[in-house]
């Protein structure tokens, strides 16, 4: 098994955990708790500080896409919806029903929304995304604000207009 690395970045959105390999990223979390903080020295691949750069491009408007590998654990469905964030472009949305029927069964709403929301890579695998089929910001792990922000930083880069929602 490959040795774990992480840190943590202070980010727009609050504090992030970092954390992957020398060849992947696994995670991407908010940290709202700062006892949450791993004690001792955390560890930085060049993989974390490469990730950990294209971040702060990110959040200055200097990125719209990553080019980090990224690697989680999760079932096949989830495998698939996890594949199916990664290709709803920057400064755009997607609703839950779209991801199902991209998926090949519209049915699969339900289970779609509960992968989405297992989802361990915050911002890169951009389940932050997916909104409500009638428009609205539903669902966030990281919380409604900082979905709302992540929409409304996305749609500014992208049109030079200050909000979204």
């Amino acid at each position: 098994m490959q040795e774990l690395y992480y840190t943590y970045y202070e980010s727009p959105v609050g504090l992030l955990k970092i954390g992957g390999t020398d060849n992947f990223i696994a995670e991407i979390s908010f940290i709202d708790n700062r006892e949450q903080i791993a004690h001792g020295e955390p560890g930085v691949s060049d993989m974390i500080h490469y990730c950990t750069e294209q971040l702060i491009e990110y959040f200055t408007g200097r990125r719209k896409v990553f080019d980090i590998p990224v690697h989680q654990e999760g079932t096949d469905f989830q495998q698939r919806v996890w594949s199916q964030l990664l290709s709803v472009p920057f400064g755009k949305t997607a609703s839950y029903l779209d991801m199902a029927k991209q998926l090949g069964d519209p049915k699969c709403i339900r289970a779609a929304a509960a992968a989405n929301g297992k989802n361990q890579i915050a911002i890169i695998v951009p389940c932050h995304r997916i909104i409500g089929s009638d428009k609205s910001l539903v669902g966030y792990s990281g919380g409604m604000w900082r979905k709302k922000w992540l929409l409304q930083h996305e749609f500014r880069v992208n049109n030079g207009i200050q909000t979204l929602f």
